[in-house]
C-alpha cells in the first residue's frame, strides 16, 4: 500500500516516512497552524516589537552578523540605546543569551606582558607571534602560546608583506615639528604634460615647509627634498605617508635608518589615516591647481611657492580658531616654552 502511494506521487519511501511522523494524521489547515510559531520567530527576529513602547520596530538590526561575544554585547547596547527597547527584547530579536550580555570579565589586562611583547616587535619587525613567543620566554615570561596570539593580534602587530615603516601606533602630535605628512598631487601643464607635486604637512600647527614641483619625483628626490627641510626647520619624530612606490624605496628605507625618524605607512585604501596632508592637498588643488594654468615648470614653482607663503603666513583656518598658520605656531612655541 505504501509503495503504491510513493510510486503514484513519485516520491521515496524514506520521504513518506519522514512526512508521517512530522505531521502524521494532521490536516492541511492544523499542519499551517503548526508552523505559524516558526513564522512568528522569524518575523520577531527581522524587527523587534514591544507593543508598550507604542509599537517601535528595531528594523534592520539583524542584518549584520555577530559572532563574538564582545560583538553580540554592543550589538544589544546598541539595540537598547538606538530603539529605546528592554534588553531582554533585544537579547531574543538578537538571539543572544542574557547571561552573556551580563557577564563581567575577571581576565586580567595583562599590561606588562603587552609591553613586553610590544617592544620585541617593534625591535624584530618581521618576527611572527611564534618568534615573539620564544623571546619572550627567554626572560622568564611564562605565557601560552595562544593567548600571545589574541594579545598580538589585539595589539593589530600582524606583519605585513612589506619591511618598511613602524608597526607601532601612530600618535596625535602635542607640539609642532613633531609629525610630518608627505604625499603627492599631479597636474598637467596646458599642453597635456604632467607634472607632480610633492607636499609636506606639519601635522600639529598644519604648516606646509615645503613644496616641490617636478616632472618626475623619484625616491631619491624625495628623501633629498625632505633632508633639505630638517636643515632648517630641524628632524620630526615620526613621518606619515601612503604606500606609494616613491616612498617605499630604497632611498627611504636608507634615509630612515639614517636618521632614526619612524616612517609610518597607513593601511591600503585608508587615506583617512593621513587626513592632515589630504586636507592640504585639497584646498591646494581647489584655491590654486583648479584656477590656474601652467604653460611650464618654471612658471608652475613660482605659483606654487607663491601661494604656499600666503598659505602659511596669511590664511586664517577654522580649526585653529581663524589664525594663520605661523602665527599658530609661534602661540604653540611660546607655551611650550613657558611650560
Amino acid at each position: 500500500m505504501t509503495a503504491d502511494v510513493c510510486c503514484d506521487h513519485g516520491i521515496s519511501s524514506a520521504t513518506f516516512y519522514k512526512w508521517n511522523a512530522k505531521f502524521g494524521g494532521l490536516e492541511v489547515s492544523d499542519a499551517r497552524r503548526l508552523k505559524a510559531p516558526e513564522a512568528e520567530t522569524a518575523k520577531l527576529k527581522k524587527s523587534a516589537y514591544r507593543p508598550d513602547a507604542g509599537q517601535r520596530h528595531a528594523e534592520g538590526c539583524c542584518l549584520a552578523k555577530v559572532v563574538t561575544p564582545a560583538a553580540k554585547r554592543e550589538a544589544v547596547a546598541h539595540l537598547c540605546k538606538a530603539h529605546q527597547v528592554s534588553q531582554r527584547w533585544a537579547c531574543l530579536t538578537l538571539g543572544v543569551d542574557r547571561s552573556s550580555v551580563r557577564y563581567q570579565s575577571v581576565r586580567s589586562d595583562d599590561v606588562d606582558l603587552r609591553k613586553a611583547m610590544k617592544a620585541v616587535a617593534t625591535q624584530r619587525r618581521r618576527f611572527g607571534y611564534r618568534r615573539v613567543h620564544v623571546m619572550l620566554k627567554r626572560p622568564g615570561w611564562q605565557v601560552n602560546q595562544k593567548k600571545l596570539k589574541g594579545l598580538y593580534c589585539e595589539e593589530k602587530l600582524l606583519v605585513r608583506k612589506r619591511a618598511l615603516g613602524t608597526r607601532r601606533p601612530i600618535l596625535v602630535p602635542e607640539r609642532p615639528n613633531e609629525r610630518w605628512s608627505v604625499d603627492f598631487v599631479s597636474d598637467a601643464f596646458t599642453d597635456g604634460r604632467r607634472f607632480r607635486v610633492q607636499s609636506i604637512v606639519d601635522d600639529f600647527s598644519r604648516e606646509c615647509p615645503a613644496l616641490v614641483s617636478d616632472t618626475s619625483l623619484f625616491g631619491l628626490r624625495v628623501t633629498r627634498e625632505l633632508t633639505a627641510v630638517m636643515a632648517w626647520r630641524g628632524r620630526p619624530r615620526a613621518l606619515v605617508s601612503d604606500n606609494g612606490t616613491e616612498l617605499k624605496s630604497m632611498a627611504v628605507l636608507r634615509c630612515c635608518q639614517k636618521t632614526r625618524i619612524d616612517w609610518h605607512y597607513i593601511a591600503p585604501g585608508k587615506p583617512m589615516q593621513n587626513a592632515f596632508v589630504e586636507s592640504f592637498n585639497g584646498s591646494f588643488r581647489d584655491e590654486l591647481l583648479n584656477e590656474t594654468l601652467f604653460s611650464s615648470l618654471t612658471e608652475a614653482r613660482e605659483n606654487i611657492s607663491a601661494w604656499k607663503e600666503d598659505y602659511n603666513r596669511n590664511r586664517p583656518h577654522l580649526s585653529l580658531g581663524n589664525l594663520a598658520l605661523q602665527e599658530f605656531a609661534m602661540k604653540s612655541r611660546l607655551e611650550t616654552q613657558a611650560t
